[in-house]
């Protein structure tokens, strides 16, 4: 049976830091001014080091403590530990500061392809440091994943009813307008369809389809897809009617793309996050750019 690991000792930070400071100076006193504590503070914290330790770091030499050369490696630790904890403190305060860490965020596909590309690369930009994660998903997808724990801000279509464990803010209303297949015209509602949407379920597939109905047409559904570019591209094609955000059924050059009809309806954009959440100044500084 292989010997058991002997216990660990319960070292602190601040303890090791006095090891290091006593190292590095020439009398206790110095290490202690160094330090910012008084000298009897840093005697007793050298002592309780040694004490947890079970091993005597420092012997007497004339009036002065000199550390023992089998402390060496004590002291290695030492550096190693302090630097690390000095390098986590700078990558914590960061954090805390919004100029590092991670950022996990999620866009249905007209925010992040229409309306805020400039606004996630200005993110980029201003802050380098701070990693990025980009999902782009439907809405209720990106809701899940956002009560989930698994994002921490989202920018979706505003969900039809009220959710307590999330706080939503308006960013803006954009208009849904009907696109008819390539050489036909737009004329009256009745003769609008057969149909390529959204997937069912959707809550702008419901407000589309209940806007039809109000108007008089018929809603024959011949396809879906949650990609807006899908769903243009399957007017084009001729496969049916659809209803698209207005910023993508306009060409490259913002020009209304042929067949583009009237306003049906428009939905609303919110960002998400969860209700009680811990603050992350990171996504505050995103969210006022998408404000912006």
């Amino acid at each position: 049976m292989a010997d058991a690991d002997p216990p660990l000792p319960a070292l602190t930070v601040p303890q090791l830091t006095y090891l290091v400071a006593v190292a590095s100076s020439r009398t206790f006193a110095e290490a202690a001014a160094s330090l910012g504590v008084t000298t009897s503070a840093l005697s007793q914290g050298i002592a309780e080091l040694e004490r947890r330790l079970g091993v005597e770091l420092f012997e007497r030499s004339g009036r002065r403590q000199v550390l023992r050369p089998e402390a060496e490696e004590v002291l290695a630790y030492a550096r190693r530990v302090v630097a690390d904890t000095r390098d986590l403190a700078r990558w914590a305060a960061s954090t805390r500061a919004g100029t590092a860490g991670r950022l996990r965020v999620g866009m249905i596909d007209a925010a992040a392809v229409a309306h805020f590309p400039s606004e996630l690369r200005a993110f980029r930009r201003a802050h380098p440091e701070v990693e990025l994660h980009l999902v782009v998903a439907p809405s209720g997808e990106l809701l899940d994943q956002l009560r989930a724990g698994a994002l921490d801000v989202t920018v979706v279509v505003e969900p039809p009813e009220v959710d307590r464990s999330l706080e939503l803010e308006d960013l803006l209303e954009e208009p849904l307008v009907v696109v008819a297949p390539e050489g036909r015209e737009v004329g009256p509602p009745d003769r609008w369809g057969p149909w390529v949407l959204f997937p069912t379920g959707s809550h702008t597939r419901d407000t589309i389809e209940r806007e039809l109905r109000r108007r008089g047409a018929t809603v024959e559904v011949v396809a879906e897809s949650h990609q807006p570019e899908v769903l243009r591209e399957m007017a084009r094609l001729g496969v049916g009617w659809t209803v698209l955000p207005e910023a993508q059924a306009r060409g490259r050059r913002g020009r209304a793309a042929k067949g583009v009809g009237p306003e049906l309806t428009r939905r609303r954009l919110v960002v998400a996050r969860r209700a009680g959440r811990v603050e992350l100044p990171a996504a505050d500084r995103l969210v006022d750019l998408l404000r912006g």
